[in-house]
């Protein structure tokens, strides 16, 4: 589990097929430098394990899963990554909770600055458009942003980015068409679950999808109303 703040940026090279390399860049030594085999990294939003420690970063293990829903693949060598590390226990929570698992890819559309932000513009697939709402969260490359509008049925929005984000993370070397892997809020594919379906206390089955799982009688026996 993460929170969308990143802590260090670093270079993505892949290292076989099955691993990408991630060498340090700026304070990354002193924020992530005690990482362990098998501690868990964001490497631009996506949760990767670490497979083994090297003098200028880390090896982390990649599946075909992974290579096949992210940016991870197909990028040029050296290719800037934002880097975070898991959540420890008793961790601030200064984004939201992100978990690392790529909902999908959307792509970049442009960059205004705005006063003392910039305002980024993004398309993104319908599949990922149904968890953004306006003032909503959203992790664009492990980046924790919060949605400044959306369009109305349509599937693009835009997020307002202060300085120091903007700055400090790969935002700023985004070009128009550019690829940004993608995450949704956790909360909202929960709400999602609850109203296609659900799993009853005494039985295995689910409500098909298309009837009602919540409504006022559910809400009103279950003590909500």
């Amino acid at each position: 589990m993460f929170t969308g703040l990143i802590q260090a940026t670093g270079r993505l090279q892949t290292a076989n097929e099955s691993q990408v390399r991630i060498h340090w860049l700026g304070a990354s030594p002193q924020l992530l430098g005690d990482l362990e085999l098998g501690d868990s990294v964001a490497v631009d939003g996506v949760c990767l394990t670490v497979a083994r420690g090297t003098s200028d970063g880390f090896i982390a293990d990649v599946s075909p899963e992974t290579l096949a829903r992210t940016t991870l693949v197909d990028r040029p060598a050296n290719h800037l990554v934002n880097l975070e590390r898991s959540l420890r226990v008793g961790g601030k929570v200064g984004g939201h909770f992100v978990t690392g698992h790529i909902d999908g890819i959307g792509y970049f559309g442009e960059g205004v600055e705005s006063g003392a932000a910039w305002e980024l513009s993004f398309r993104v697939p319908e599949r990922v458009a149904k968890y953004i709402v306006p003032k909503g969260s959203i992790a664009i490359n492990g980046i924790s942003l919060t949605v400044a509008d959306m369009e109305v049925g349509g599937s693009g929005f835009k997020v307002a980015v202060i300085p120091h984000t903007y700055e400090l993370t790969n935002l700023s070397a985004l070009k128009p068409g550019d690829p940004v892997n993608l995450e949704g809020d956790i909360l909202g594919k929960y709400v999602e679950q609850f109203l296609l379906g659900r799993r009853t206390e005494t039985t295995a089955e689910r409500v098909p999808v298309g009837e009602p799982a919540l409504d006022l009688s559910f809400l009103s026996e279950h003590g909500f109303l």
